[in-house]
């Protein structure tokens, strides 16, 4: 009964609330922005970023992007961190980068001094961009934290995937597989 309950809610989204609350593993999903271009960045003011100068979309051609959408009060994301890290040490050498896009979920993480606290302490070197505004997250469609949006050299989003992620995971396997075969086009 219970079960029937959650899939009369699916429209709703409440399935994957549900799955993410549960510790359901992580999976790809369908997402309107694949085969699109990624959208330029929303946020221009050396203020908006952090460990690095603002980025523009065009500068990003010809590297592999995976774009990470995430908030520090969020526990799926912290446990994510390392898996991103080791994704980071595992292209050393290879046109991929990571950029991290900071959606803040609750007022109390719009603060960027306590944003770049946590930015340390994860041992985060990629560029994280301050969405306070919502701007990127909504020209994303973005509902989730963490997601990951993959985007090929020419600028065009591959892949979409939601939900914490571990080293050697189901969704690391797809994720690192999706990026090894984007590098060598």
């Amino acid at each position: 009964m219970r079960w029937r309950l959650l899939w009369a809610l699916a429209p709703l989204g409440l399935i994957g609330l549900f799955l993410a609350l549960s510790g359901a593993p992580a999976v790809a999903a369908k997402h309107t922005l694949i085969g699109k271009q990624l959208p330029e960045f929303s946020q221009q003011t050396s203020n908006d970023w952090l460990n690095s100068e603002p980025l523009q979309v065009e500068a990003l051609r010809g590297q592999v992007v995976l774009i990470d959408f995430w908030a520090f009060g969020c526990w799926n994301c912290y446990r994510s961190f390392p898996w991103l890290n080791q994704l980071e040490e595992k292209f050393t050498g290879k046109p991929f980068r990571i950029i991290g896009v900071h959606s803040p979920e609750f007022s109390h993480e719009k603060d960027r001094a306590k944003l770049a606290e946590k930015i340390a302490e994860f041992k985060l070197k990629h560029p994280v961009m301050v969405d306070n505004d919502f701007v990127f997250w909504r020209a994303m469609h973005n509902k989730y934290w963490p997601s990951y949006y993959i985007i090929d050299k020419s600028g065009v989003i591959r892949g979409f995937y939601a939900g914490e992620t571990h080293k050697g995971d189901s969704q690391d396997r797809r994720i690192s597989s999706l990026i090894s075969r984007l590098l060598k086009e």
